[in-house]
């Protein structure tokens, strides 16, 4: 590991973003300071409390807390005194026009424009569309401090992992020296580093998830293929995992993808293409597609676990998962919950289960769903049970009891993650995406 050269960094901003980043930074030996707007939020991680559910995180805060290279401070004006480099990590959500809203940014940058040290670098860590590096060096104008994008790959549930062990670190500057010093926060981090204009910096976050979109949605599209010729998409997407043109990851089908990312980004990207009088079809379809996989696998359900003519209309479905994946308690456009309200539209009464999602939180959700803190309860009386979220402790349940409790032996896996041979032990129909049914045993234990 390269020798790191301590910094004293303010990061604006302690969503997954931020927290991450300054946690992190704070890991490589820098000094740094995470600035909120919320008080309560400040205290609680000032004593080492993390709200969010993401792995090893907590500790790494309470690890930079008790070395003293880490603290939190209400208000970024605190936070940027005598900071070297400042990485703004705020919100961009999704605008009417389907570009990212930079209200939180411009704000950021106005209250601390007079306030930046000389020769510092103010860093765009959010997820930003093209030209903001140059709108933020207007905003500033301040010649003596560079502007730097560097855009986050951060996933929820292993964010701390990318971090420290990323597959690349892109540093985008029209100011060498700006890279240069941003470039130096990274010395402990062993991975490419790429310097690039900050155009194309900018260009390659929107780039990188809507590539990611593109290959889910292909995927949820060729299993649904697969179940209608009888194949496996499971064998299918071993064989194109296998072509190193292609690689294996992103290639399991599921419920649609969803989360703090993917949807905004395609978004933002089309709403900056159309700006542009760009044409990009191809995004616009991993979109389309997206929403499509949603209704196929309601009508699915209805098939399974509906009345003879199909209607869902007053059918009890319980559900297993409510995240929009595994390792995190984000909510945000999960397709479990699209799912659920597609279902609920259609006259289902849902109960759902999941393990980060108590009851207690029953107000961030639709007022259709009714939430259990025990994943049995979610199948008592059910007339099917549909994996939505790939929890891992799922693959353990009670199925006996499951089977005994649920009113149809009907489980529909809309992301291939249980074991079919003991939910077919168990007396279980398992359904699952691409491939073929596998029907209770004969003899069910």
């Amino acid at each position: 590991m390269a020798a790191v050269h301590r910094h004293t960094i303010a990061v604006i901003g302690t969503g997954y973003v931020g927290l991450t980043a300054g946690a992190c930074l704070a890991q490589l030996g820098h000094r740094v300071v995470c600035a909120d707007l919320d008080p309560v939020k400040v205290a609680e991680l000032n004593r080492g409390h993390v709200r969010i559910l993401e792995e090893g995180l907590p500790e790494l805060v309470r690890a930079g807390l008790d070395a003293g290279r880490l603290r939190f401070v209400v208000g970024a004006a605190d936070a940027v005194r005598g900071a070297r480099t400042v990485f703004i990590c705020v919100g961009t959500p999704t605008g009417p026009d389907g570009r990212a809203d930079l209200t939180a940014v411009d704000a950021v940058v106005e209250e601390i424009r007079t306030l930046l040290e000389p020769d510092s670098v103010l860093v765009t860590k959010s997820t930003v569309p093209v030209g903001t590096a140059a709108r933020v060096t207007a905003a500033l104008g301040r010649p003596d401090v560079g502007v730097v994008s560097n855009p986050e790959f951060l996933r929820e549930g292993t964010s701390v992992a990318d971090f420290l062990q990323p597959d690349r670190v892109v540093i985008g500057s029209d100011s060498p020296w700006a890279a240069a010093q941003v470039a130096e926060l990274y010395a402990g981090v062993d991975a490419p580093v790429v310097i690039a204009d900050a155009a194309s910096a900018e260009v390659v976050k929107y780039a990188a998830n809507c590539f990611l979109a593109v290959k889910l949605s292909y995927v949820n599209t060729l299993a649904e293929l697969c179940e209608e010729v009888g194949a496996d998409i499971g064998r299918v997407t071993t064989a194109l995992g296998q072509d190193h043109r292609i690689g294996g990851a992103f290639l399991r089908p599921g419920p649609g993808w969803g989360g703090s990312c993917l949807p905004k980004d395609t978004r933002a990207l089309l709403g900056t293409a159309d700006a542009l009088g760009v044409d990009f079809p191809l995004v616009r379809a991993a979109i389309d597609t997206n929403a499509h996989q949603r209704t196929r696998i309601a009508d699915k359900i209805a098939r399974l676990c509906g009345d003879g003519d199909g209607s869902l209309a007053g059918v009890r479905i319980g559900l297993l998962g409510l995240t929009f994946k595994a390792g995190t308690d984000d909510l945000r456009d999960s397709p479990a919950l699209a799912l659920a309200a597609e279902l609920a539209r259609r006259g289902a009464d849902i109960t759902a289960h999941d393990p980060a999602v108590p009851a207690t939180r029953h107000s961030e959700l639709p007022a259709d769903i009714t939430v259990v803190d025990d994943p049995h309860q979610a199948a008592k009386g059910a007339s099917g049970l549909v994996l939505c979220t790939e929890w891992r402790h799922y693959r353990a349940l009670d199925w006996p009891r499951i089977a005994a409790d649920l009113h149809q032996p009907v489980v529909v896996d809309t992301r291939n993650h249980l074991d079919p041979a003991a939910l077919s032990a168990a007396g279980l129909a398992w359904h699952g995406t691409g491939t073929s049914p596998v029907e209770p045993a004969l003899t069910a234990v």
